[in-house]
Formats: structure tokens, C-alpha cells, sequence
């Protein structure tokens, strides 16, 4: 672990492309999970007010409902039209000049949400929050696609982590800008919302002076001056990049007679199947778990655990800052300890912390300290996500297909992140509405089930390249052979001895 941080931070450059590209990517996605919870009050006003003046209604408490429901989740469905878009901006644009032309939806986003207090506008807001969205999906694909292309193998599982820590950041950031101290007021919650305007800004004028992914200029246009231009400046100009340039050069070589599956292809393949279910499963249950449940309505769930309406505030902040911590943590012990472990422990975890939780809101009512009970099991689920399934889960379509099926196995990833997310923010009011606290079995369900199939039919993945791991999960669940056109796929990428050589 000190051995990995301390040849990151040999190379400057390569810190800046962890940062800069984070800032504007998957930042910009946390930020937009957390930030709604303390405007939302300001907001439902707006949107009452507004049917008050447009059509002399007063809106009924579930048409609030449902309209807010509608305008929280508006922001799923711009984060689907991104990631579907984002594979093929990135190959025909480049990862770099995709991200930066990428923050002009964010700067548009921010113009909308400044001016739709003064114009008495929700369709500004909701038009706000779909562009804000695209802008979310583009970025979760492309900027994992660049940081992991940038940093060598020996980096590649700790800065791997930094995707899922800007995630936590942003959602922090989102809470702590949101106290009615900073910009969570009436008159400063259009800047509140506006302020991914700035962080578009941020990165526009700073990611141009960083150099494009090396492999994508070997592999995808075939430049290995350039190539070897952008390791050097990534790594420093003392280091020698020949190794690195070969292994491309060879995979170039290798991938010249493979083809790039489709997700069809990828959905029917069987010997990609095991790979396909893992990736199905953690990031359904990415969704499912309950996490984002937690903070686009942490107001109401803290309130349901008893705790003082004048101390949510600061209870929804330790929250963030309880991800963040454990998120940076998980990033040091990633490569001692594995990712399979990580997530069985993780998933299993938080199955016992919601479990138990449930108990405690039972018997709330009937023992005065149990609601503080449920504040820390609260806490204690948060842990569990943040130091296994937040770091790990992100990456995976990345290192667990071969480069054939990887861009179709982002999209299947992506697709299900945000249709979860979609799914969590339509319907989860509605569930809190009838089933109270036990909606937490439900969450309780999905990471029982996860934790179990991970023991059971995910291999560890420590160390060992992607080809490595297509060998281990055919060895672990042998009932038939790889079909010939697949046997094609894999054959010339082994020549390679490294292929996509992630190392986990």
C-alpha cells in the first residue's frame, strides 16, 4: 500500500489526471445524489406557487408528491441517455475531449437552475436536472475509461478507488454546501444547484493542458509517438515507458482479429456468462442496497430513527463524512486484502447492520435510547457499503471482461445503475409511505442475496490479469466448454501475456 502511494505521487502528472478528471466526473454525480435534500422544501414552494399562478390550483400533498418524485428522478433518466452515448463520444472523440466537452451540459445546467427562481419555472429545473444527468452518465463511463488508461498496473486497483471516492465527495460536498449556513436557504439555493456549473468550468479550463490515454492513442489511432509522449509526461520523463508501449503494441497486434462483441452478443455469450451475472448483481444491488435511498431522502429517514429535527442536519453530514473516510480507506487496503473479500464482507455487513436496524425502529417507541441505537447502526451500514462495495463495484466491467466485451459490458453496467437509481427515487417514497421502517428488509434482501452469490461464484481477483480471471471463473463453474468463436476471442489475446493485465 505505501509501496503503490508512494510511486503515485512520484508522478505529478498523473495525480492531476486523478484529480482533475474526479472533480469533474464522478463528483459531479455524487454531488447531484445528496444536494436536493435541503432545497427540496424551497422547491415544492416554487412548484405550488407556480400551479397557483399558472392555473389558480393549489397542488394536494400526493400531486407535490409525485411531481417531486418525478423531478428528483429526471436526473436518472439524463444519466441514462449519457451512459448509452458515452462508449461511442469516447472512441470516435477521445476520452479526454469527450470529458471536457462534456462540462458544457453542466455549465447550461447551472444557467437553467439560476434562472428558474426568477422566471417561476419548473420546467427549467427539470430541464436542469436531465442535462445535469447526461452530463452524470457521460462522465461515470468516460472518466473511469481515462483515469484507469492512464496509470500503470502496479496503480491501477488504488486509483481505480478514486472513482468511487469522488462519488462519496461529491455527496459530502452536496450536504455541507446544503446547511442552511452555506447555500441552503431560499434566496441561495438556485447557487446551491448552480455550483456544478462551476466545477464544469473548473475542469474545462484545466483538462485540456492534460495529455490524452495512451492506450487510447496506440489502440484506437494507432499513434505510438504520441502513445509514448503521454506516458512520459503521466510518468515522468525519468521512466521508462518501452515496456508498457510493447504490451500495447502487442495487444494491438492481438485485438487486429477480434471483433467487439455487442451487448446482444454479450447477453447470449457462454463464456463470459459468470462475469455478466457478477456485474448484473453488484450493481443492481449497488442501487438496491439502500444507500442512495439514504441520501436522496436522508431527512425523512434520520426523522423515522427518532432523531431531533434540529440535529438531522448534522447527522446527515456525519454520514457523508463517515463515507468519505472509510472510501479513502478502502483505497489503502484494496490491494492487500481483495476485492471478492471486500465485497462478501461489505454485502454481508450491511444485510446484519439493516436487519438489526429494523429491530431497533420496532422497539423505538417502546425504549427511550433506541433511536440512537438506530443512528449508529446507520453509521455502521454506511462503513460496510463505503469500505466494500462503493470502492469495488464501479471499476469491475473494466477488469473482468476481455476487451471484446468490455464496451458492451459498460453499457449493460451503466444502464442498470441508472435505471436503478430511477427505480430508487420513483418508487421509495411510496414504499417508506406503506411499509415505515420495514422497508429496510427489503434492502436487507438484496444484500444477503449479493453476498451469497459473491461467495459462491466469484473467484478472488487479486493480482491476476483479466485473462487470469476468465480462467478462474471458467475453472470454478467448468460445466460446458467455451464455444469455438469464443475459444477465437481468447486465443489471441493470450499471446499477449498481459492482454488488458489489470491487476486487482
Amino acid at each position: 500500500m505505501a509501496h503503490a502511494l508512494t510511486l503515485l505521487l512520484e508522478s505529478p502528472v498523473l495525480v492531476a489526471v486523478v484529480l482533475i478528471t474526479g472533480i469533474g466526473g464522478t463528483f459531479q454525480y455524487g454531488f447531484h445524489i445528496s444536494v436536493l435534500t435541503s432545497p427540496s422544501v424551497y422547491i415544492k414552494e416554487l412548484v405550488n406557487r407556480t400551479c397557483v399562478q399558472r392555473y389558480g390550483h393549489s397542488l394536494e400533498p400526493w400531486e407535490l408528491s409525485l411531481i417531486w418524485s418525478f423531478t428528483v428522478s429526471t436526473y436518472s433518466i439524463g444519466g441514462l441517455l449519457g451512459a448509452l452515448g458515452a462508449g461511442h463520444l469516447a472512441a470516435v472523440y477521445g476520452r479526454k475531449r469527450c470529458l471536457v466537452f462534456n462540462n458544457l451540459l453542466a455549465i447550461c445546467g447551472a444557467v437553467l437552475i439560476l434562472l428558474s427562481k426568477t422566471a417561476q419555472s419548473l420546467e427549467m429545473i427539470m430541464a436542469a436536472r436531465l442535462l445535469y444527468g447526461i452530463n452524470a452518465g457521460v462522465a461515470l463511463t468516460v472518466h473511469t475509461m481515462y483515469v484507469l488508461e492512464c496509470t500503470p498496473k502496479s496503480l491501477r486497483a488504488m486509483v481505480g478507488v478514486t472513482v468511487a471516492g469522488f462519488v462519496s465527495f461529491g455527496k459530502f460536498s452536496g450536504q455541507v454546501l446544503g446547511i442552511s449556513e452555506v447555500m441552503g436557504t431560499d434566496d441561495r439555493w438556485p447557487f446551491l444547484l448552480g455550483f456544478s456549473g462551476f466545477i464544469g468550468f473548473l475542469q474545462l479550463a484545466t483538462l485540456p493542458f492534460l495529455p490524452e490515454s495512451p492506450r487510447f492513442l496506440l489502440l484506437n489511432r494507432g499513434d505510438r509517438l504520441a502513445s509514448e509522449k503521454a506516458l512520459r509526461r503521466l510518468l515522468g520523463p525519468g521512466v521508462d515507458v518501452c515496456s508498457e508501449v510493447e504490451e500495447m503494441q502487442a495487444e494491438k497486434a492481438a485485438l487486429q482479429s477480434v471483433r467487439n462483441h455487442s451487448v446482444k452478443e454479450l447477453l447470449l455469450s457462454a463464456s463470459v456468462r459468470w462475469q455478466l451475472l457478477t456485474i448484473i448483481v453488484t450493481f443492481t444491488t449497488l442501487q438496491l442496497c439502500g444507500i442512495n435511498a439514504v441520501y436522496l431522502y436522508s431527512t425523512d429517514v434520520f426523522r423515522a430513527a427518532g432523531i431531533p429535527t434540529h440535529n438531522l442536519r448534522y447527522v446527515s453530514l456525519g454520514t457523508g463524512l463517515c463515507e468519505v473516510s472509510t472510501t479513502i480507506a478502502c483505497g489503502m487496503v484494496i490491494e492487500s486484502t481483495g476485492k471478492r473479500v471486500l465485497l462478501i464482507r461489505g454485502y454481508l455487513g450491511m444485510a446484519a447492520s439493516l436487519l438489526v436496524l429494523t429491530i431497533t425502529l420496532y422497539l423505538q417507541e417502546r425504549v427511550s435510547w433506541m433511536p440512537y441505537c438506530s443512528m449508529v447502526l446507520i453509521f455502521i451500514y454506511i462503513f460496510f457499503f463505503s469500505s466494500g462495495p462503493a470502492g469495488v463495484t464501479a471499476p469491475l466491467p473494466g477488469e473482468l471482461f476481455t476487451q471484446s466485451f468490455k464496451s458492451a459490458a459498460f453499457v449493460v453496467a451503466c444502464t442498470l445503475n441508472w435505471v436503478g437509481l430511477f427505480f430508487v427515487g420513483m418508487v421509495f417514497p411510496i414504499i417508506v409511505e406503506h411499509l415505515d421502517y420495514f422497508c429496510f428488509l427489503i434492502f436487507f434482501f438484496f444484500c444477503l442475496v449479493s453476498g451469497g452469490f459473491v461467495w459462491y461464484a466469484v473467484p478472488e481477483t487479486r493480482n491476476r490479469s483479466v485473462l487470469e480471471i476468465s480462467a478462474a471463473f471458467q475453472n470454478m463453474h467448468n460445466k460446458t466448454k467455451p464455444a469455438p468463436e469464443e475459444k477465437h476471442d481468447a486465443l489471441p489475446l493470450s499471446h499477449t501475456h498481459t492482454g488488458q493485465a489489470t491487476k486487482l
